[in-house]
């Protein structure tokens, strides 16, 4: 069982669900806005991942340029960014797979069926 962490819009996370469901892949659906992952669990994932914290923000959405986050970023210390993911699922990458050995920001099928086993 892994935890699916999705905005029910966003066109990439339907898809992305599309394909958990074909491929018979159970999973716990979490929307990522009513439920914002919090800063234990990013503090988390993102060990788990090995990826850098840059990966988990939404680089091409609105709220991310808004908040000017590009600049932002740069100066910021690891615990501020994870402090900041915490407080709007809006600025994390969707959708999130999240497993016991793995955490995925993003959908890549080839990505997400060598994770799986599929």
């Amino acid at each position: 069982m892994v935890l699916f962490v999705e905005y029910p819009k966003c066109t990439t996370c339907q898809k992305a669900k599309k394909w958990l469901v074909a491929n018979g892949v159970e999973f716990t659906d979490r929307h990522i806005v009513e439920q914002n992952p919090t800063r234990e669990e990013l503090k988390e994932w993102i060990k788990i991942s090995g990826l850098p914290i840059k990966r988990f923000f939404n680089t091409s959405g609105m709220k991310y340029r808004e908040l000017g986050l590009k600049e932002r970023l740069e100066t910021m210390t690891d615990e501020e960014k994870i402090s900041l993911l915490a407080t709007d699922g809006m600025i994390v990458k969707r959708p999130l797979l999240v497993g016991d050995d793995f955490v995925i920001p993003g959908f890549k099928d080839t990505v997400w069926a060598e994770a799986l086993g599929k």
